[in-house]
């Protein structure tokens, strides 16, 4: 009788019906963590994204809106590693309801990095590594797959034709940032969000941030900051979709006080992406941009 109760609760854990309206109903937090859950998911998914393009996930609260959004989801996919810092309750509270679950799970600490202001807290800015966020993909395909075993084939045909892209988007950050030369390959920008893309692709990389956009910044980082940029003669900053531009203005603006010209080379997509419907709107194009970007300006 035990025996059969473990493996009854073990298949109340899946759906093995369809959908309602033929669709499950998913919410996922970020642009980036929707767009796996969409590619994946294909027709049986219908994906609402609570976060918009520009959003600060670290800063972001849930509405009214988003909790009803929520509490309607059939299943709900987040970041994880505290990205979503201040949704960490919402996410704890529903999982006794219905499945969430993090694309980040199934990262080992040895793949990830530390906040070096909290060590004992990882980086979570893992989609800046395709091969990392390739890891996600894989993750969400296991997800969708124990939930609706129906069609757990088509999840798997989609996940595999989506990692092919993904494997083309890696090999292709990797080629063009190594036609920068070695003395240039300085990515400067607001926050420190881009040390995976730094690891993968071999790019010093300094921020005026921390990891999350809640720490403050003060005069002493900016002139930190230009005192490098000046010594080490390195030529542009870059700005972020999702952070205000006064933090970069006021390195450049340092810069010129000491007589070297600094120029803001661009700006690069963080911790959201573009809008919907536009090249950046989806995670290969947000990385394609930002990888095209930092060349164009460094090169």
């Amino acid at each position: 009788m035990l025996s059969l109760a473990v493996l009854l609760a073990g298949c109340g854990a899946a759906q093995t019906a369809e959908a309602p309206d033929g669709k499950w109903k998913v919410t996922a937090t970020t642009g980036m963590v929707a767009d796996i859950v969409k590619q994946v998911g294909g027709d049986h998914v219908e994906v609402t994204q609570l976060m918009s393009a520009g959003v600060d996930p670290h800063l972001y609260k849930a509405s009214e809106g988003d909790i009803k959004r929520i509490e309607d989801a059939d299943l709900i996919f987040y970041s994880g590693l505290h990205l979503e810092g201040k949704m960490v309750e919402i996410f704890e509270k529903m999982s006794k309801k219905k499945p969430v679950k993090a694309v980040t799970a199934g990262l080992s600490k040895e793949q990830l990095l530390a906040d070096p202001a909290a060590p004992e807290n990882p980086d979570p800015h893992v989609w800046f590594d395709v091969s990392l966020w390739m890891k996600a993909v894989e993750q969400v395909r296991d997800d969708l797959s124990a939930f609706d075993q129906a069609h757990k084939e088509v999840y798997a045909a989609n996940a595999e034709k989506y990692l092919a892209e993904l494997k083309q988007l890696d090999d292709y950050a990797r080629t063009e940032l190594a036609s920068i030369p070695k003395e240039r390959r300085v990515l400067v920008t607001a926050h420190d969000a881009f040390q995976y893309f730094g690891r993968a692709y071999d790019v010093e990389v300094m921020g005026l941030q921390g990891i999350s956009t809640a720490a403050e910044y003060g005069l002493k980082d900016v002139q930190t900051l230009v005192d490098t940029l000046v010594s080490r003669k390195i030529k542009a900053v870059f700005v972020e979709s999702s952070v205000p531009k006064r933090s970069i203005e006021a390195v450049v603006q340092g810069a010129a006080a000491k007589n070297h010209t600094v120029t803001i080379g661009g700006e690069l997509f963080s911790d959201a992406m573009g809008e919907p419907g536009t090249p950046e709107g989806s995670y290969i194009g947000m990385v394609k941009h930002n990888v095209d970007t930092i060349v164009n300006a460094l090169k």
